[in-house]
């Protein structure tokens, strides 16, 4: 691997930092923060889970895991797993701050959504009336750029943008940098035709944002989204800020950005290591989520997202008509899938819907079922399992759907985000 520069931590064995599994759990605190002992029986499908989590960290490398359930019937849950740090024993907990990835999309499709219907934008606007020189930009809608079918370019597959991200992690981009790799790469498609998850499409949207409201992004999210929900312990931080507020993990991707261009899994000859720790991941940590701007750069706590996906997807930040309109959009990205995406939202199965997110260091998956009114929230400070490069938190979202709706995912795994 290269990029050796970027261990923060020497080469000790990743199984010790799985030893500490299960740290805290709570089973019916309404806000649940980590506690020593549980306040009374878990659910009966915690019982799998306490068992499953830990053998599903120690086969895919995973240094910690918290996760937080709310269930109106089976109960609510919340546990947290293994380490902050590999080599250390303190625990990860459930007060962590955690960089939350793309889950930010659904925060800046949302302000999209807000803007349409105060009529400072319509759907159907063309790109080009916002943001020049982009391949098709006077055929490519606001509304193909929030459900990802635009063709456009996606900048995180540069090779110069990874290799910055590898020799200089505390750069502060702007969004003119992000955007300048995808200018002048060809189309993928012809708008609309096609489902390509492109962090270009909402860093675009994000420029938007700030030309119609002349606000920053920063000031448009704390307004329309964090106040209204009550989300304290959630921002979306200054270009020039690579810290994560305490207390939180350290954050691990194995391989460089530049070596995971086309895949997260570590190469076969090497996996043996990983697994046993004599491989460690790179301590991603520092990387400045300017690097990933309006497509995924909020830091929150397992508690706040829960908070913000049930305030998400229950509509408390539309009108009626545009949530509709919003759970209208959703498109299966695979056609022998009946999972989808619409306006930066996922559908996993029926009536739940959230998203997952990915950065360097961080994984996560959010979501809620309306119907059943469940929520879950999975936060894990590994960006992806070396086995076979799968979002680490998507790994653990598995066994708890299948714990809590007694069979796996629809078509057997979310609507996948993609790269970062």
């Amino acid at each position: 691997m290269i990029g050796m520069s970027r261990r923060a931590v020497a080469a000790i064995a990743l199984a010790v930092a799985l030893i500490v599994a299960s740290c805290s759990s709570s089973s019916d605190d309404d806000t649940p923060a980590a506690t020593s002992a549980p306040r009374s029986k878990p659910p009966a499908y915690a019982t799998a889970l306490q068992t499953e989590i830990p053998q599903l960290m120690e086969a895919n490398a995973i240094p910690g895991v918290v996760l937080l359930i709310r269930s109106r019937d089976e109960g609510n849950w919340s546990s947290a797993f293994g380490t902050k740090a590999i080599g250390a024993d303190e625990p990860i907990t459930l007060d962590d701050y955690l960089r939350i990835g793309s889950n930010t999309k659904t925060m800046t499709a949302t302000v999209i959504l807000q803007l349409v219907q105060e009529g400072k934008l319509s759907l159907d606007d063309p790109m080009s009336k916002y943001v020049e020189g982009f391949p098709n930009g006077d055929q490519i809608t606001i509304a193909q750029l929030a459900e990802m079918r635009s063709g456009l370019y996606a900048y995180t597959s540069d090779l110069g943008y990874n290799q910055t991200l590898d020799d200089d992690p505390t750069k502060a981009w702007t969004p003119d940098e992000l955007l300048a790799t995808a200018r002048p790469q060809p189309a993928l498609f012809p708008p609309g035709q096609q489902f390509d998850y492109s962090n270009t499409n909402y860093v675009l949207l994000g420029v938007i944002i700030e030309q119609l409201t002349g606000k920053s992004v920063a000031e448009n999210f704390e307004e329309r989204i964090f106040e209204p929900l009550g989300l304290d312990d959630t921002s979306f931080p200054a270009r020039d800020d690579s810290s994560i507020p305490d207390p939180h993990p350290r954050g691990y991707q194995f391989g460089t950005n530049v070596a995971d261009i086309d895949s997260y899994a570590v190469p076969p000859a090497e996996l043996p290591a990983a697994l046993d720790g004599s491989l460690p991941p790179i301590d991603d940590t520092v990387i400045n989520p300017s690097a990933f701007w309006t497509a995924g750069a909020v830091i929150s706590t397992p508690a706040d997202v829960a908070d913000y996906v049930e305030g998400l997807v229950g509509g408390e930040l539309l009108d009626e008509r545009t949530q509709e309109l919003r759970i209208a959009s959703i498109q299966p990205t695979d056609p022998t899938k009946p999972t989808g995406y619409g306006y930066g939202l996922v559908e996993f199965r029926p009536f739940l819907y959230g998203h997952d997110g990915q950065v360097p260091g961080f994984s996560t998956v959010m979501a809620y079922d309306l119907d059943a009114d469940i929520t879950i929230v999975i936060g894990t400070n590994l960006a992806a399992s070396p086995v076979d490069g799968e979002n680490a938190a998507i790994v653990i979202y598995k066994a708890v759907a299948a714990a809590l709706y007694d069979a796996p995912p629809a078509g057997g795994e979310p609507a996948s985000t993609g790269r970062h």
